[in-house]
């Protein structure tokens, strides 16, 4: 039975405001150096997690059920609880514990849930992460689908069976519905995903329409030919909100909404892409057919590949035009050689450049984007010169923004730490104070070793010697011998049986340069690689049409190989 508020700690009162605030979710409160969960939560990481269940032993509230784990575990144990349809929120400390008396100010910085999800060890590498929401309103049913790693967003609607197809098509991992029709819901759609009931007034047109203008800069939805869809605009909307309440606030990656086109395609029910074991095979040791065809060397176009399949066109135009493309490769090696070697330099451009809009860019990832951009400018080179429409095309439309791509290239180090906080990510030469810093705290123990000699044949104190110690920090010792020699400028710290210790403030100066050296470089070299992610986030629409542009080249290289190969 849960204890009244007045009789519960400070920290588990807060602890219990967090939880009354965010219903229905995994909490993880940081306590120092681990994460914790109590009471049913505790029993429900343990379960999942297979973590040692135990009982806080101290305070108003000992006896709790508790488990826990280290800060540093996090990445090991987030994902699983996502892919068991957890929704976790994340509740850091705000301040440093050292530098306060009082409770340690909380927050939830993230709420993480399977549809939302943004760690690479969450996602799988070749398929979209779908976030879908339904709405029904007079017959109409709308459905909107949103995958925030890559910032693929789209819109449509129709009846239950056309939404039923959609979800069969597209796999979301979270579904949103309007909860005052729960029942309705429930009854048209199968329980296999995790699910979540939102307010109704999310889905209310003009919020909704309101909420998507704002985010686009738009003063109407026609440019993106889906302002005729109102229950669908709903759903967008209501996604919009939903990234709101899980603290989702970093989205200019989401940089257009589109209808989703089903009338270009041949249309797959369920039933059928099952018995064509077109995605997974129906038997234990079977084989799909996307298994047997997916030769794609990059992210992006294995989920290309996996959308192609399930989405067969109807256009004969487009696809002669993806044969010919097929047919070029086959005719030419030197060429698929060539294409081949630069996909496979080339990291998933769709999520890294979401992560550079959600600030959660690695300076690795910076370095991959860069690698990534020059195999662009390889391929658009190789393009152009072919005498291919659509290759040709293409080679128009890629942009290796080469001015971001060589200032990376200039400012982050070849082969840089995966951690922000680990340093030495930022290059020589780009920042004077940087490298006069790291000078510093590297060359320490040789400008100490020319201070000693060159105040040693200053006083002539043969037997001057530099030392450092907890208490008065770095010092000039000189023995007894020698202690007429000492300047009248140095100050005497501490006396021994046959020497005395100095400090000067040329010392002082140099050891407070040292100690806060380390500081200063982190806090330089944040300052100057979240500059350079700033300036990154103007390249999104770039680097995205990019990886569109290098996902086709890559469906249609795979398809080329796969012609070989029989």
């Amino acid at each position: 039975m849960a204890k009244k508020p007045g009789e519960l700690t400070p920290m588990m009162q807060q602890y219990h405001k967090f939880k009354t605030e965010n219903p229905g979710v995994l909490l993880l409160f940081r306590c120092g150096d681990f994460y914790e969960t109590y009471q049913e939560d505790a029993e429900l990481a343990a379960r999942l997690l297979g973590i040692t269940l135990t009982r806080r032993n101290n305070g108003a509230s000992a006896g709790d059920l508790m488990a826990g784990f280290p800060y540093h575990a996090l990445d090991t144990y987030l994902p699983r609880l996502v892919r068991k349809g957890c929704r976790v929120a994340i509740c850091e400390q705000l301040e440093d514990p050292k530098k306060t008396t009082k409770l340690v100010k909380r927050g939830i910085t993230e709420l993480v849930t399977p549809g939302v999800a943004m760690q690479d060890n969450v996602l799988q590498t070749k398929e979209n992460n779908f976030l879908a929401a339904i709405y029904a309103f007079r017959g109409t049913v709308g459905v909107a689908l949103l995958d925030i790693s890559t910032g693929e967003f789209m819109c449509g609607e129709g009846g239950y069976d056309y939404v039923q197809k959609v979800i069969d098509d597209f796999q979301p991992k979270e579904l949103l519905y309007d909860k005052t029709h729960e029942r309705e819901f429930m009854e048209h759609f199968s329980m296999r995903m995790c699910t979540y009931g939102l307010d109704d007034w999310m889905f209310a047109l003009t919020t909704a329409e309101q909420k998507l203008k704002k985010h686009f800069g738009v003063k109407t939805m026609k440019g993106f030919g889906i302002d005729h869809l109102k229950n669908g605009i709903s759903a967008a909307g209501a996604i919009m909100q939903y990234l709101e309440i899980t603290h989702h606030r970093q989205i200019s990656h989401i940089t257009t909404i589109q209808r989703i086109e089903t009338d270009r395609f041949v249309r797959l029910d369920n039933f059928t892409v099952r018995s064509l074991e077109l995605l997974q095979p129906m038997a234990h040791d079977g084989i799909a057919l996307l298994e047997v065809i997916d030769r794609t060397a990059t992210a992006m176009g294995g989920r290309m590949l996996r959308r192609w399949l399930t989405f067969p066109l109807k256009d004969v135009k487009q696809i002669e035009g993806r044969h010919n493309i097929v047919e070029y490769y086959f005719r030419n090696p030197e060429f698929r050689e060539i294409v081949d070697e630069q996909l496979h330099r080339i990291a998933d451009l769709e999520r890294i450049i979401s992560k550079v809009s959600t600030n959660r860019v690695n300076p690795r990832e910076i370095r991959q984007l860069m690698e990534a951009l020059d195999a662009v400018q390889r391929l658009k080179y190789s393009c152009a010169h072919t005498d291919n429409a659509d290759l040709i095309l293409a080679a128009e439309r890629m942009n290796p923004c080469t001015e971001m791509k060589e200032r990376i290239r200039r400012e982050i180090v070849a082969d840089p730490p995966l951690l922000i906080a680990k340093g030495g990510m930022i290059a020589a030469g780009v920042n004077a104070e940087l490298d006069e810093l790291r000078s510093m705290h590297h060359d320490s123990t040789s400008y100490l070793l020319k201070m000693q000699q060159r105040e040693a044949q200053r006083t002539g104190i043969a037997s001057l010697k530099v030392g450092y110690n907890n208490v008065f920090g770095y010092y000039l010792e000189v023995r007894n011998t020698y202690k007429d020699n000492v300047p009248e400028e140095w100050v005497r710290k501490q006396t021994l049986t046959s020497a005395e210790r100095y400090i000067t403030p040329e010392l002082k100066e140099y050891e407070q340069k040292i100690l806060s050296a380390e500081q200063k470089i982190q806090e330089i070299e944040e300052a100057l690689f979240f500059r350079l992610v700033e300036d990154c986030k103007l390249l999104i629409n770039d680097v995205q049409q990019n990886a569109v542009l290098v996902a086709q080249l890559d469906c249609l290289l795979s398809f080329a190989l796969i012609s070989l190969e029989n």
